[in-house]
């Protein structure tokens, strides 16, 4: 049903093939990438670690959750050698130069944290000895896993929330790129909105970054002129939420809680911590015990909807929350009969769509328009 070749949520690449058998979390799914031998094990002091991220760490969200994660190594491994962090790495040539110059200094593990793909895997193939993992990665070899969060359980929660808190069922979504993260951002979303209002719609401005302050403002303010009265998207940063303030209807958020940018309009946020993942993949390499793995934390156990915003309605949080149980029990809202935006059915009425298939959807429910 889905075509494997997907865009990343940080960059263009294709997916490789998944192989093994996986053992399925509520919410998410942890298996072996393969049958590689575990790297040998290193002494705390000797051992350096690398951190590559997309954005600034002060962005007070993607990069910054990345960041506490890095925090939360230093602190339980104070003994570490090094601990590398280059800010602002691009998509690009830069990147390979990025981590080969953390090869060079002798780093025993980095972390992608934004997936720049083949960029990154010219690196992964020439430094055997170096255990590797991609944020938002899909390819996997001897020395690289990747990781990514199962965000569109908390999301399919705020829709719930935004399907109640709407008077127009006119929704708005500030996007980054038509990407596989978007594709199941908007389209879980809608589907939240549409079990409290079944004709409810998502309009999707595309700005081409994922930290743009002004080009998310602008997305905003056209969206609110268009008739939408609750802002949603997958921004680093306030933007969108500041114009909702001004304007007077409710916006959601991903990363962090921002909920200070717009105290009056702020519903939740799809919230983020990669904290007890990153010192856990760091303990398996000190100890000699890591191998490639593929990671989709699960909501409560690394992604997660925020504590509801000051002006939400009780009754709200309250409706929203219930299905949140639903999900933390095992029920998954992602089954058929799911039509995409021509009208064509995707999703046979009954079966239900897989993790793998939810982190690389790639095309738009009924009634999200824009991407």
């Amino acid at each position: 049903m889905i075509d494997l070749r997907n865009l990343s949520r940080r960059g263009l690449l294709n997916m490789a093939a998944a192989g093994s058998a996986a053992a399925l979390l509520p919410g998410g799914l942890i298996r072996a990438a393969s049958a590689a031998t575990p790297l040998a094990a290193i002494k705390e002091e000797d051992a350096v670690i690398g951190f590559g991220h997309v954005g600034p760490i002060t962005d007070e969200g993607w990069t910054w959750s990345h960041h506490q994660g890095l925090l939360a190594v230093k602190e339980a491994f104070p003994k570490l050698k090094t601990v590398l962090e280059v800010e602002n790495v691009p998509y690009s040539a830069d990147a390979t130069r990025t981590y080969r110059q953390f090869v060079s200094e002798g780093a025993n593990m980095i972390f992608d944290t934004s997936s720049t793909g083949d960029f990154l895997h010219e690196v992964v193939k020439r430094a055997p000895e170096v255990a590797f993992m991609e944020c938002n990665g899909h390819q996997t070899m001897d020395n690289l896993g990747w990781y990514y969060l199962a965000h569109w359980y908390p999301t399919y929660v705020l829709g719930v929330a935004a399907g109640h808190l709407s008077k127009t069922g006119k929704l708005g979504y500030v996007a980054s790129f038509p990407v596989a993260s978007v594709y199941t951002s908007t389209n879980a979303f809608l589907m939240g909105a549409r079990t409290v209002n079944p004709n409810a719609t998502l309009q999707t401005i595309v700005i081409n970054s994922w930290f743009d302050p002004q080009a998310a403002t602008q997305a905003g303010t056209a969206l609110i002129d268009n008739g939408c009265d609750f802002l949603f998207g997958i921004m680093d940063e306030a933007g969108y939420l500041q114009v909702a303030e001004k304007r007077g209807v409710w916006a959601a958020m991903w990363n962090t809680d921002i909920r200070r940018y717009g105290p009056n309009s702020y519903v939740s946020s799809v919230i983020i911590d990669f904290k007890d993942y990153y010192v856990d993949q760091v303990k398996k390499r000190l100890a000699g015990e890591w191998t490639p793995s593929e990671t989709l934390l699960s909501m409560g156990k690394g992604v997660d909807r925020d504590v509801w915003g000051e002006k939400v309605p009780a009754e709200v949080g309250k409706a929203a929350d219930a299905v949140r149980d639903k999900i933390l029990g095992g029920w998954s809202p992602f089954v058929g009969e799911l039509k995409d935006s021509k009208g064509a059915v995707r999703l046979a009425a009954g079966q239900q769509m897989t993790e793998l298939e939810l982190y690389n959807w790639d095309w738009s429910v009924e009634g999200v328009t824009g991407l």
